[in-house]
């Protein structure tokens, strides 16, 4: 077996814990398919991803489908919006958490997710858009 597929088996074993699901808050949301344990990454990823930031007047050009996923999927201030380096045709499940006050994960300084405590395998991963963003978020 390669050092690679060793490594990918690893990974694959301990740590790919979610997937997506219909949620019960809105849309689609994140699922643990198994326990989850308090404190570590439940998205950790080999992909570097890093978010560039884009003036919005330099979006205006783009089809409006792909502005409206951008919209949808990436954080955007003032009038800058952060889009992934690796562009919108990888999924990045992290930007189908839902919102809760009572959240099972944060995003940490160094921009990665940690669980706030153990998840039960099935349960929806919930994180607080307030906190993690820094400004109040209302939902209709």
């Amino acid at each position: 077996m390669s050092k690679l597929s060793k490594k990918l088996l690893k990974h694959l074993h301990e740590e790919v814990y979610c997937k997506l699901g219909i949620s019960k808050v809105h849309g689609i949301g994140v699922f643990a398919i198994r326990a989850i344990p308090k404190g570590v990454n439940p998205m950790r990823t080999w992909h570097k991803v890093e978010e560039v930031e884009i003036d919005l007047k330099d979006l205006k050009g783009l089809p409006k489908g792909v502005r409206k996923e951008l919209e949808i999927f990436c954080y955007y201030k003032d009038k800058v919006m952060n889009i992934p380096s690796v562009g919108m045709n990888t999924m990045n499940m992290a930007v189908y958490l839902n919102h809760s006050k009572d959240p099972s994960v944060a995003y940490q300084k160094n921009g990665q997710l940690k669980t706030l405590r153990a998840i039960k395998a099935g349960e929806e991963l919930m994180l607080d858009y307030d906190i993690s963003f820094g400004e109040t978020h209302k939902f209709d």
